[in-house]
C-alpha cells in the first residue's frame, strides 16, 4: 500500500486463521532436531537476525517502486524515445531495458553512486570509455552506452545459447549484477537438479535465491515488474487513443 497507493486491501477475507507452520523431518532424528530447534530460536521473529530480515525484505520499501505513478511515468514518457532509438540500433527490447533504467535509477540522469556510477544507466566513467558513444553524463548518450553494453553482454556470454531472446536478456540483467561466471556455475547446478538451465524464472532464479541469496534475483524480478507495468500503461494508452479514434469517425 505504501507503494502500490491505488491496491484496495480487504484485511477482513483471510483464507486460514490461526494455522501452525512447522518444519518436518525424519522421525528418530535428536541431533537435527535440536540444531534446527537452536537456529529457529536465534533467527526468529524477534531475534535480531529475523527482524533485520523482516525489514529488509517484506517492510522496507526500497527494493520495488510504483513504476506506474503518474509523476514516475512523466520519467519514462522523457526518456522512451532515447531507449527506442538504441534498442533499435542495438536489436533489444526497449521496454525492458527501460525497466532497467528504472531500476537502475529511477530514470534520473542526475543520479551518481557511491562507486561514481553515473546517470540513468548508471554507468561507470570507464565502461562509458569503452562504449564510445559521447559524455555519459548527458541522458541521451548515457541511455546510449547502457543498452550498448547490454548487447555487447548478451553477444558475448548468450548469444550462441539455446534461449530465446526475452531470457538472453533476463540472464544478461542477472550477470550484470552478479556476474556472467557465477551466472553460468547456476545454470549449471539447475541442470544437475533437473531445472531448466536455459530459463530465468522458477529456474535458475531458484538456484540463484539459494546460492547467491536474493539482491539477483530480487534485481531481476524488478526489472520485470517495471517491464509489465510499463508494457500494462502502453496498451492502456493505446486502447484509449483508439476509442477516441472510433467516437470522432462515428460522428
Amino acid at each position: 500500500k505504501q507503494i502500490f497507493t491505488k491496491v484496495t486491501l480487504h484485511p477482513e477475507i483471510k483464507l486460514r486463521e490461526e494455522g501452525n507452520i512447522a518444519w518436518a523431518i525424519r522421525q528418530n532424528s535428536p541431533l537435527l532436531k535440536k540444531e534446527m530447534n537452536a537456529f529457529i530460536a536465534t533467527h526468529g521473529k524477534g531475534t535480531a537476525f529475523g527482524n533485520t530480515i523482516l525489514q529488509r525484505y517484506l517492510k522496507s520499501v526500497k527494493y520495488v517502486k510504483n513504476a506506474a505513478a503518474d509523476a514516475e511515468y512523466k520519467k519514462f514518457e522523457k526518456t522512451v524515445e532515447f531507449f527506442k532509438k538504441y534498442s533499435d540500433q542495438y536489436n533489444i527490447d526497449y521496454l525492458l531495458m527501460a525497466a532497467q533504467g528504472y531500476q537502475e535509477s529511477r530514470l534520473d540522469q542526475g543520479v551518481k553512486s557511491k562507486v561514481g556510477a553515473v546517470g540513468v544507466m548508471q554507468i561507470m566513467p570507464a565502461t562509458g570509455k569503452d562504449m564510445n558513444v559521447g559524455d555519459i553524463s548527458q541522458m541521451e548518450p548515457n541511455i546510449n552506452a547502457g543498452v550498448k553494453y547490454m548487447r555487447f553482454m548478451e553477444d558475448q556470454y548468450f548469444k550462441d545459447e539455446p534461449m530465446d531472446d526475452f531470457n538472453k536478456l533476463i540472464f544478461t540483467f542477472a550477470s550484470y549484477n552478479a556476474g556472467p561466471g557465477r551466472i553460468k556455475q547456476l545454470r549449471k547446478i539447475a541442470a544437475d537438479r533437473g531445472l531448466n538451465p536455459n530459463v530465468w524464472f522458477g529456474n535458475v532464479e531458484t538456484v540463484a535465491a539459494e546460492k547467491i541469496g536474493r539482491e539477483t534475483v530480487t534485481y531481476v524480478s524488478n526489472i520485470y515488474k517495471y517491464y509489465l507495468a510499463y508494457s500494462l500503461l502502453l496498451e492502456e494508452k493505446e486502447a484509449r487513443e483508439k476509442a477516441k479514434q472510433e467516437i470522432k469517425s462515428s460522428k
